[in-house]
């Protein structure tokens, strides 16, 4: 049980000789996943560092080396510049189209599959799918297990051609099966959060929430600002004062929100 707001459990392999209800210092190695029908609880391990919180956002980023850029709600949209939009629609419908077909992408409990659908020949088509596959996965931090359904590649000089292929695109670390006669290849690569994937399908409340604040603090206007969803929108955003007064902070507006019981998706805002 954790020492945090509303006592979250986390998994934890404790020594041996430890007694029930000792204080421990540990570190969470795996946040808490939401999986269709069940939630999986953090994953911690022992530790002897001093007590501090994890890095946030932003410091992760930046111990990636990659350039670091600050958002603001005036000017040009950068996101929707590079199709943030119609990224979540790709991830909300599991429909992935590429040039010469699509990829489906679905969630379960136990591994995330991706289906490679499209014509023409089957060497050209599991080329492309396989590139599109590979960025999603990349796009969306898919980890675990992983299953892709290759069209079928009966030479085995073409299956190692799409084996080559994946360990090009894919950075390490991660583990994969060659591909088989049937197409499909497994890979595993290392889950410490829930992939954009799992975060969007699995908690659509919060997934319009968060689209509809942005959405809101790039209103154009004057005067109160008017926030209008369906109601498990509205209670979400409730839970969660501090994002109303950050908006009133970034738009120099009031704010108010009115839930429309026949609404759907993220609602708008005006």
């Amino acid at each position: 049980m954790l020492d945090l707001p509303g006592e979250p459990l986390a998994t934890l392999t404790p020594p041996q000789g430890l007694s029930i209800g000792a204080r421990l210092t540990v570190e969470i190695v795996r946040m808490a996943l939401r999986e269709r029908g069940r939630e999986k609880p953090a994953r911690a391990r022992m530790t002897d560092a001093p007590l501090t919180d994890g890095p946030d956002l932003r410091a992760r980023i930046v111990a990636t080396g990659f350039p670091v850029m600050d958002m603001v709600p005036t000017g040009s949209d950068r996101l929707e510049q590079v199709g943030w939009s119609e990224l979540i629609d790709h991830v909300r419908t599991g429909h992935w189209p590429f040039v010469g077909g699509a990829l489906w992408i679905d969630a379960t409990p136990a591994m995330t599959l991706i289906d490679i659908d499209g014509e023409g020949d089957a060497p050209t088509l599991a080329r492309a799918g396989g590139r599109a596959a590979i960025n999603a996965i990349r796009c969306c931090d898919i980890g675990g297990s992983i299953g892709i359904d290759f069209p079928s590649l009966p030479g085995r000089g073409e299956r190692q051609a799409i084996d080559a292929l994946i360990d090009e695109l894919l950075p390490q670390p991660f583990e994969r099966t060659a591909i088989n006669g049937f197409g499909l290849m497994q890979i595993i690569r290392r889950r410490q959060r829930p992939s954009l994937i799992e975060q969007v399908r699995l908690d659509p409340v919060g997934t319009d929430a968060a689209m509809l604040l942005r959405q809101a603090e790039r209103t154009i206007g004057t005067g109160v600002l008017h926030l209008t969803t369906r109601p498990a929108v509205v209670d979400h955003i409730a839970r969660h004062p501090d994002w109303t007064a950050e908006l009133q902070r970034r738009t120099g507006r009031p704010v108010e929100i009115i839930a429309d019981a026949q609404g759907k998706g993220s609602g708008h805002a005006q």
